[in-house]
């Protein structure tokens, strides 16, 4: 999945090459924006990225120019070489990489061939990604996603990276999922407890339950599942969650790319349908599964690919338990699931769908949380809301049901764009992660970046998702051709996270004031010492920080000079001052952020580091968690 000039091709990118996407032949019919673009700019500016509405919205902003920076480090310059840098006071180490053993029957990590494929699902996984720590019982257990693997790395034996194989598939399925694993502080730092009865490997052949209005429908089942409850299996795990009740949500991206065909695809025009909105094409990406695993072969098993898309729940506690793929939650490109409990006790789930044009969603349970009680209904029943964000900086949260949508629950819970597509969403420039601020009312999601936001051809033509929504310039979308990326936040009404209506504004644009001028270089809280690009993950810590993680362009050129490497930049919700914390080898992107039980020490994600990281020159890049502490001991932040 490369681009001609040999760098990464993102999925974006993947899907606009194979899926071109249509175009709006008249879009007089969007409503007239309530402010100008220009004003609606105008208003960001002020607070430093926070607008003033005339109402409470955010509180303390008035005392911006008083306020003492809360940071207790001095933000860290740019950096374009191959390694992580900290601020002074702080010091990192490797915690675990990928092929690190979990089990003592595991071999060391071979760099010349990656690895074997009998120990390669009893090692860390491959491309570390969302994450989440749990104290069990005295025990510090991290779960970790793994998203994708590097196909030419962990396969260094084939020509590109292609499998040739059943073994090469069986090996990159392995590499894939999620890893839970014990952790322990000794005097020599942060290591994992090999043999831990916590350790598990959970990867594209593990058995997993199907629940939820999806279960049972005939576009679930297989021949090796007739009944549509069952499947093996989860991939593409991006971004995560945490349950009140102590379990792990592991949210399903870019599962389309893992299917292919051999002999062509379905003519049913509900699958058709269904393949063209999600992605799904012959080649796929390019991980050439499908010959050697008919799992993933659309011509054999052409409803397999509606059984991934989801979040799926797991137990870290009880290493015997079987994963929950929680329909209900909807089928779409998950970033991550934010969890909140209302304050009638209703859990409410924030997720985003990570593709461009697509949308941000809410999970509101029907029951509510009681501690130590029955929590089995809590993400199977309840409602399943899309937002629409209006320009006047109000929005509210449309429910997807069969009287809104025209569909039956089933078919909301399977083809969830295609029913939020139905009831007018608003179009998102790549919804990432969302965060919940603990101290707080209020929510904040990444809007990574959109390159066709606002074009148009020759024609004037405005281009659209892949469902045919127009992605015209609006108010949370305010810049054509978006390239840098925004945070947008909102406060529910009333305090109430359950609610269906919400004020917004934008925490910050992201932008270049180096070599750009008006929107392009950004709010008035980005800089020459803070700017990045394409915010991806958002982390909001138990005092209120943001903290913010990217995954854009780090060539340090033209419209990102400046900009260095992917990093992590720490922000303030009240005064919106932004400082540079931590910056990651060239080519990686940094993304999964939390904290031991102490907060003495913050565990980062580095994915596909482009250096020889963190092994050095000569040796295979490798994934990996970072620990970062302060030379003082202090709690990290």
């Amino acid at each position: 999945m490369k681009n001609p000039d040999g760098t990464r091709m993102s999925a974006d990118e993947w899907d606009e090459v194979t899926f071109p996407r249509p175009t709006v032949q008249e879009f007089d019919h969007v409503v007239e924006r309530a402010i100008s673009r220009r004003g609606f700019l105008g208003v960001l500016a002020i607070g430093s990225g926070a607008a003033v509405m005339g109402t409470t919205f955010f509180k303390g902003i008035e005392a911006y120019a008083q306020q003492v920076s809360r940071f207790a480090f001095e933000g860290i310059e740019a950096q374009t070489d191959g390694t992580v840098h900290v601020p002074e006071g702080y010091d990192w180490q490797t915690l675990v990489r990928w092929g690190d053993p979990l089990f003592s029957d595991a071999a060391e990590f071979d760099h010349a061939t990656g690895g074997s494929v009998e120990d390669s699902d009893r090692v860390f996984g491959e491309n570390t990604d969302g994450m989440e720590l749990f104290n069990i019982g005295g025990h510090e257990v991290l779960v970790v996603n793994s998203e994708y693997t590097n196909n030419d790395i962990n396969l260094p034996h084939t020509a590109n990276g292609t499998p040739e194989s059943a073994e090469d598939v069986l090996k990159l399925q392995n590499l894939q999922g999620i890893s839970v694993m014990e952790i322990v502080e000794g005097e020599g730092g942060w290591s994992v407890v090999v043999d831990s009865p916590f350790n598990r490997r959970i990867t594209f052949n593990t058995p997993m339950m199907i629940e939820g209005p999806a279960a049972g429908h005939d576009l679930m089942k297989t021949e090796a599942d007739p009944t549509g409850t069952m499947s093996l299996g989860t991939f593409n795990n991006c971004g995560s969650g945490k349950t009140p009740w102590g379990t792990y949500l592991t949210c399903e991206e870019n599962f389309n790319g893992y299917f292919g065909a051999t002999d062509g695809l379905s003519t049913d025009p509900v699958v058709a349908a269904g393949y063209r909105r999600y992605g799904l094409s012959e080649a796929g990406f390019g991980y050439n599964f499908h010959p050697f695993d008919a799992r993933f072969d659309l011509s054999a098993n052409p409803n397999e690919p509606h059984r991934a898309g989801f979040v799926v729940e797991i137990d870290p506690s009880n290493p015997d338990s079987t994963p929950v793929k929680r329909t209900a939650l909807g089928r779409f490109k998950h970033e991550n699931a934010a969890t909140v409990v209302a304050p009638d006790g209703r859990v409410v789930v924030y997720m985003g769908d990570d593709e461009r044009g697509e949308f941000v969603y809410k999970w509101v349970s029907r029951d509510i949380y009681v501690p130590g009680g029955d929590t089995s209904t809590l993400l199977s029943e309840g409602m399943l809301y899309v937002a629409k964000f209006n320009d006047d900086m109000t929005g509210s949260w449309i429910a997807l049901t069969p009287e809104t949508t025209g569909m039956s629950a089933a078919e909301i819970a399977i083809f969830t764009r295609t029913a939020a597509s139905a009831v007018g969403a608003t179009t998102m420039d790549r919804p990432e992660w969302v965060a919940v601020n603990p101290v707080s009312i209020e929510a904040y999601c990444c809007l990574t970046n959109n390159s066709n936001r606002g074009v148009m051809n020759a024609e004037g033509v405005v281009r659209t998702n892949a469902g045919g929504d127009p992605m015209t310039v609006n108010g949370v979308n305010p810049r054509e051709m978006n390239n840098y990326g925004q945070i947008v936040r909102w406060r529910p009404a009333d305090g109430d996270h359950a609610t269906d209506t919400f004020e917004w504004d934008l925490y910050v644009t992201a932008g270049n004031p180096t070599v750009a001028e008006g929107e392009y270089a950004g709010s008035s809280n980005i800089n020459a010492g803070n700017m990045f690009n394409s915010p991806d993950a958002v982390v909001i810590d138990s005092t209120g920080v943001v903290w913010i993680q990217t995954d854009g362009a780090d060539s340090n050129e033209g419209e990102y000079a400046g900009m260095g490497n992917n990093q992590m930049l720490a922000g303030d919700p009240v005064t919106g001052e932004i400082r540079r914390f931590l910056t990651g080898p060239n080519g990686c992107e940094v993304t999964g952020l939390c904290w031991s039980s102490d907060r003495r020490t913050m565990f980062v994600g580095i994915q596909h580091p482009g250096a020889p990281f963190p092994d050095g020159e000569g040796l295979l890049p490798r994934s990996c968690i970072v620990a970062v502490k302060r030379n003082d001991g202090a709690m990290v932040g």
